[in-house]
């Protein structure tokens, strides 16, 4: 239980980063969410065995990690936790493509191994820049961003609930498992049976409290609608900050800037 309680609280203070007043927390969410589209979807965009092309990229999480004042640790932990899903992913590629595409030196790297490096750096990308705009964002902004954008409010209003209230979901698994290890002597009462029957009491439980939840919201004036204290405004450090962004991503799409560094260096010391 104490694991489970440890991650809950871990995943609050993703959100509680969001609290800070740095330049990267200043900008318009709007802004914010659009620069990270256009940088995961410039990342996604490289071929299957691309890998000096995007090395550039590390730049730009790199730099607002920095700017926003976000613990490097915290995130690495946090895409760590989600990096076996891509692992297992892109490691059956070295057993379907073992045509040799690169030579270092005596040792021949097969076309899998190299697609399998490149799926792995594309997720730690994408899902470092997810991560720092939540935590230099938060949700509650970026949803709003996305219901002024024009996402459906529906979709908006299902989003935030979902990640409002995992913490009360979590709240009502954890007063079941205390229940039940309170109530087992000598490992008695922790089978499947048990467990399957906590599954049921856990949905029941569920259901009741979104109810309750729901009436409370109504009462205090809920409309489907999110508000925020803060009003959106874009300035001119938000259009400076997505066009320069932007711009350079397309630049680091298009030209594969290791590569020409490599290619000046060599021409220089010849």
């Amino acid at each position: 239980m104490g694991h489970i309680e440890s991650s809950l609280l871990n995943i609050g203070y993703l959100e509680t980063l969001s609290y800070q007043q740095t330049p990267l927390h200043r900008l318009d969410p709007r802004v914010k969410l659009l620069t990270t589209l256009v940088f995961i979807v410039a990342v996604v965009s490289f071929g299957k065995y691309e890998i000096t092309g995007l090395l550039p990229f590390i730049f730009y999480p790199v730099v607002l990690m920095a700017v926003g004042n976000l613990p490097p640790g915290y995130l690495a932990k946090k895409i760590l936790l989600a990096a076996p899903f891509a692992f297992f992913i892109g490691i059956f590629n070295p057993l379907l493509d073992r045509a040799v595409l690169v030579h270092l030196g005596p040792i021949g790297i097969s076309g899998g191994w190299v697609s399998f490096v490149s799926i792995m750096i594309r997720f730690t990308l994408t899902v470092s820049a997810a991560l720092i705009l939540i935590a230099g964002t938060g949700l509650n902004a970026v949803c709003l961003a996305l219901e002024k954008m024009g996402a459906p409010r529906s979709f908006v209003t299902q989003l935030l609930f979902l990640y409002r209230y995992i913490f009360v979901l979590t709240d009502e698994a954890l007063r079941l498992a205390r229940a039940r290890a309170l109530r087992s002597f000598q490992g008695r009462g922790m089978g499947f049976k048990v467990f399957s029957s906590m599954i049921g009491q856990l949905l029941l439980r569920t259901l009741d409290r979104a109810r309750r939840i729901h009436l409370a919201m109504l009462s205090r004036g809920f409309d489907g609608k999110i508000h925020l204290l803060r009003p959106l405004h874009l300035h001119g450090r938000d259009v400076a900050f997505f066009l320069g962004w932007s711009g350079l991503f397309v630049l680091m799409r298009w030209f594969n800037i290791p590569h020409l560094l490599g290619n000046t260096i060599t021409e220089l010391f010849r």
